[in-house]
Parts: structure tokens; sequence; C-alpha cells
């Protein structure tokens, strides 16, 4: 038997302010996105913006639908029209806001699903896609896809 190991990085910030420009302008879009969010049933807004490789960031909204589970996240939404508007750019970065009247305290994390999708994209670009949750008092970033969602599934 061999026991291994799996090493997480995660920072975290304490304001928008001490992230960098490009990681900032990311989440300011995620916060403005909540806006678009159709949450009649749980009430849960959720912004979702992502970063391209050609600097071009597009953004979505979690929708809810009384046919549970035919909703779908603010992150797979974003990402979804990401890859058809830009189907030939790579997804470096994705940032993610979310709360009831506003951002909660601490960030929401992505569901299952959503990391699933978050690590296809890493691995088509065949490099890290880094993940930033943005609570209003707390923002964490991790480096890549791995750092969510260990021994990624993609053996098909």
């Amino acid at each position: 038997m061999t026991e291994k190991h799996i090493d997480i990085t995660i920072e975290e910030y304490g304001s928008l302010e001490e992230m960098n420009a490009e990681d900032q302008e990311l989440v300011k879009a995620a916060i403005k996105a909540m806006g678009g969010a159709y949450a009649p049933y749980s009430h849960f807004h959720v912004g979702a913006a992502v970063r391209l490789s050609n600097g071009e960031i597009v953004t979505g909204a979690n929708q809810e639908n009384a046919a549970f589970p035919s909703g779908l996240c603010a992150e797979r939404t974003a990402m979804f029209a990401a890859g058809s508007k830009y189907p030939d750019k790579d997804m470096v970065s994705i940032a993610i806001a979310g709360g009831v009247h506003g951002r909660v305290g601490m960030p929401a994390s992505p569901c299952g699903a959503c990391r699933q999708v978050m690590a296809q994209y890493q691995t088509k670009a065949g490099k890290p896609m880094s993940v930033i949750m943005a609570g209003s008092d707390q923002i964490l970033k991790v480096r890549r896809v791995d750092d969510l969602l260990p021994m990624i599934f993609d053996n098909i």
C-alpha cells in the first residue's frame, strides 16, 4: 500500500482591493451578473464571470425552474455561453459571487456538477483555470480546478 497526499493552495483575501486589477475586474463582473439571476424558489442569486485567453469576460447567472432540476447554475451558464461564443478561446479564470439580498459573508463554492464542467474546460485548455469565490467578508482563490475537485473525472 502507498499513501499519497493531495496539497491544495488557497489564497485568502479580506477585501477586493487586496487582489490584482484583473481579478478585481472579474469579481466585479460576477457581482454585477448576480442581477441577471432568476431565483424565485431559492432566492439565492449567483453571478459568474469567465475570463478567456483573449481577455474577453463572459458572464452568467443562475436560472431556476419549477421543473426542478431543470434550472442551471451561474457557473455553467457563463462557461457554456463562453464555450459556445468563443469555442477556440481557453477559459483562464472564473469568479463566482452569490447570496440573498446581496452577497453572503463567506464565499459560496461551486456545486459538484459545476466543478466537473470547470475541470473539462481546464482539461480542454491544457493549462490551469483559476477559481475565485467572492463573499462580502472573504474572497478565496485557487489556482486550478484540481484544488476544488481532486482526481478529476476525465477517463472517457
